[in-house]
């Protein structure tokens, strides 16, 4: 019995102790793309990507070359883009989420579109308003300016003048502001109603 584990014992040395020495080999393609390969790291693969491959013949690892400044530089920019297209991707995703909390229906992103512009079209109509105001204001004091033909102007009648010329350059400004506004609601809830609308084609689509 004693002889018999000696036995088995010399047996697994003698089977483990080669694979032991049997180490792994590095192979690479030198600068003439010649094959070079080594049970160590061989000179001519250093600085260049390479394999690491059994005895069995498997690639056991891959390893890349040392990456160029433009390669650095270049792969930091796709992190970059990739990074940025995440983070929109996320906000996007928010934005879909606060448009369907916002809207019920189709018919809340019109109810909803048509007060916007009623407010606007309210401050529009109260300029025009003060604009016809000034005018008479204005018409007032070009009656008594007529009177001074070739002459100065009294300070009362000629600060009239422009105090009603000021005021309805403001409310045309204004009026040409809200009118931007008007162009940006129409638009802002266009966008609303297509997105929406795609947003719940879609859940139909996945149920």
């Amino acid at each position: 019995m004693r002889a018999l584990k000696a036995g088995l014992l010399l047996l697994s040395l003698a089977i483990t102790l080669p694979a032991q020495a049997a180490g792994n080999v590095y192979c690479c393609a030198d600068e003439r793309g010649k094959q070079v390969c080594g049970d160590i790291l061989p000179a001519a693969c250093l600085g260049r990507a390479y394999r690491e491959i059994s005895q069995s013949g498997m690639t056991v690892r891959q390893v890349e070359a040392p990456l160029t400044a433009e390669e650095r530089n270049a792969r930091k920019l796709e992190e970059k883009r990739q990074k940025e297209a995440e983070a929109a991707e996320r906000e996007q995703r928010r934005l879909d989420a606060a448009l369907l909390q916002t809207y019920g229906t189709e018919a809340d992103i019109d109810l909803m579109r048509k007060r916007a512009e009623a407010d606007v079209m309210l401050s529009i109509a109260a300029a025009n308003e003060k604009i016809e105001e000034a005018r008479t204001r204005r018409k007032k004091f070009e009656n008594e300016a007529e009177f001074y033909k070739n002459r100065a102007l009294p300070p009362d009648v000629e600060k009239g003048l422009k105090d009603a010329d000021f005021q309805i350059q403001a409310q045309e400004n204004l009026i040409a502001s809200k009118q931007k506004d008007l162009e940006t609601i129409r638009t802002k809830y266009a966008e609303d109603k297509r997105r929406y609308l795609d947003l719940k084609a879609r859940r139909s689509r996945s149920q």
